[in-house]
Parts: C-alpha cells; sequence; structure tokens
C-alpha cells in the first residue's frame, strides 16, 4: 500500500501584522525585512485562540475536499513546537473538536521538519496496513513565544494551521513515493527556546531573562540550511531513481526566500518549478510545507502525476525530504 494525499486544507487567523505595522513596534523597515527574507506580512492569532483551533479549521477544510468524515478518520498526527499544553497532546484536543473519536493522535516535535517527521509516520503506519488514512497537520502559535522587542526573530513568523488527508492506495507509483530523515543534536545551540522545561523549570529568573523566547543564530543557521536541504532531497530522489529534472514542483518549508532560491539554484530547478509563500504568512514552522501545498494545490499548480520535491530544515538540527507522485 501508497499513502496518497487525497484533499489538503488551511487555516490562518483573521490578524494580519505587516511589515510597516512592526517599523512601529521595533528598529526595522518594510525594506529590510523583504530583501533578507521574503516576508511582507503574517497572521497572528487572537486572544483565546490555541494550536488546536488552528489545526481543526484546518483539518475541516481538508475534509470538504474529500469523502470522508470525521468518524472515518483513523489517526491524526500534529507536528508542533507550541502545543496548547504540555499534555495531553494536541491531537486530542484537535480529535475532541473534530468528533473524530475513531482515531488515536499523538504530537510530533521536529521543530520546523515537524511536519516531514509527522508525514513519513503517517506514511509508515499506511504502508504497514495499521491503518487506511490519517489526518497530518503541522500547526503553530509562534506568535506566543517570539520576543517582540528582539528585531532579529519578531519579523520571521507568525502562526497558521495545514494539513493533508492520506489514505491507501494500491497503486505504488501513486502518494508517497520516498521519505528521508535526518538530525544532529550537536547543532541544539543554533536554534532553541531554552524554557520552560525540566531542564529549566519557569521561574521568575527564566522569565525575567526572557529565555521563554526563541534564540536563533541566523547566519549559521542559513549556511547549513541550504547545505542539508540541497543534500537531502538528492538523497530522496535517489532512492527512486530520479534526479532533479524530473520534479514539477519543489516544495520547501518557507522559512526564508533566499535559501528556497539557493536550494533551487544548486539544484537546477527553475523558479517557475518552485513554490514561495512566505510572504503570505511568514515562517510558520511546522505548518509552513503544507500551507504551500495547500496554496499550490488549490492555485491549480498542481496537476495530475506530477512530481513533487517537499524539503524542510529545522532547529538544532532536524533536516528532510520526501518525494510525492500526485
Amino acid at each position: 500500500m501508497n499513502a496518497k494525499i487525497i484533499s489538503t486544507g488551511a487555516y490562518l487567523p483573521k490578524k494580519i501584522l505587516t511589515n510597516f505595522d512592526l517599523e512601529k513596534m521595533v528598529d526595522t523597515s518594510d525594506e529590510w525585512i523583504t530583501q533578507r527574507t521574503g516576508i511582507k506580512i503574517r497572521h497572528i492569532v487572537e486572544d483565546g485562540e490555541s494550536t488546536s483551533d488552528l489545526a481543526y479549521k484546518a483539518a475541516l477544510d481538508a475534509l470538504k475536499g474529500s469523502d470522508l468524515s470525521p468518524s472515518d478518520i483513523e489517526l491524526i498526527v500534529v507536528a508542533t513546537v507550541t502545543p496548547d499544553q504540555p499534555l495531553p497532546a494536541t491531537a486530542l484536543f484537535v480529535q475532541e473538536k473534530l468528533g473524530a473519536y475513531n482515531a488515536f493522535g499523538f504530537d510530533i516535535n521536529a521543530a520546523c521538519s515537524g511536519f516531514m517527521y509527522a508525514l513519513s509516520v503517517a506514511n509508515a503506519y499506511i504502508k504497514a496496513g495499521m491503518v487506511k488514512n490519517a489526518l497530518v497537520i503541522g500547526s503553530e502559535v509562534l506568535s506566543k513565544i517570539v520576543d517582540w522587542t528582539d528585531r532579529t526573530t519578531c519579523v520571521l513568523f507568525g502562526d497558521g494551521a495545514a494539513c493533508v488527508l492520506l489514505e491507501a492506495v494500491e497503486d505504488e507509483n501513486k502518494g508517497i513515493i520516498s521519505m528521508v530523515m535526518h538530525s544532529d543534536g550537536r547543532y541544539t545551540d543554533l536554534m532553541r527556546v531554552p524554557a520552560p522545561g525540566s531542564a529549566k523549570p519557569c521561574s521568575e529568573e527564566v522569565i525575567e531573562g526572557r529565555e521563554i523566547y526563541i534564540k536563533m543564530k541566523g547566519n549559521e543557521t542559513f549556511k547549513m540550511a541550504v547545505r542539508s536541504i540541497a543534500s537531502v532531497s538528492k538523497e530522496a530522489l535517489d532512492l527512486v531513481n530520479m534526479d532533479f529534472n524530473d520534479v514539477d514542483l519543489m516544495v520547501s518549508h518557507q522559512a526564508n526566500k533566499r535559501i528556497i532560491e539557493s536550494v533551487a539554484k544548486r539544484a537546477g530547478i527553475d523558479e517557475d518549478r518552485v513554490i514561495v509563500t512566505i510572504d503570505k504568512h511568514a515562517n510558520t514552522s511546522a505548518a509552513s510545507i503544507p500551507l504551500a501545498l495547500d496554496w499550490a494545490y488549490k492555485s491549480g499548480r498542481i496537476k495530475e502525476g506530477d512530481v513533487i520535491l517537499l524539503n524542510s530544515f529545522g532547529a538544532s538540527l532536524t533536516w528532510a525530504a520526501g518525494v510525492v507522485r500526485w
């Protein structure tokens, strides 16, 4: 059995924060942000809006594009670094909101590669015959862990959710045909949120030291991202005897437009075969690939039989790639 994407779904909060809004908050400019990242706007949740709320709305959108109902769903995997609570898993809140009580669910944290990791797990369950379908969701409320006084990081991130609905098919040439994942714990200081956690529980000192917010070494991360994404993409294509010329569309983690362009240049993939949506929602971590995929599918950029290359790079340090035949 192969896992085929039968529909996609997405949800972005209504509130929009533009680069011009950020000019009033920190020492930055629309020109600086646009040139260095490609970002123009980011969506921000309203008070009381949680990661599971966004995930639920994205899942409903995906279900609308299929013949399945919530009671048909067998597996829910949520990729996130911003769960509703430390426990239980955000997937269980999504399950309850959907009424998908015949499913089982859990969360995955692999930072910006989270969606790819979640996709690989759901794919494995389907290939093993343990489930016939799965909702794979990337959902983030990064605005809650962004330091809005730090101009080097606050301009980069936004909130949002998107997902794919997978279903088992017997056609070995359709669906997810290869996936490769990597991680390297030697680089945990490249990007992290130091607290709260078991190593450093919540305290007044932790809060006053602003350790509850994202810390990132931008230049080092950029360099490693380009090399790692290009390398793992080749690995994924090699597994199915393909090369970059066989790729109809590349859908990358939307962290920085310059990273995406650099990877495409290394791979020899033309601009018209690359999906870029970072200008519309900024870096939404685990939600960014499914958001870009949803936009590409619904705007008619993806056709039946197309070969889609998915690739990502995540904090401290994860990277992954997959090949999908639509």
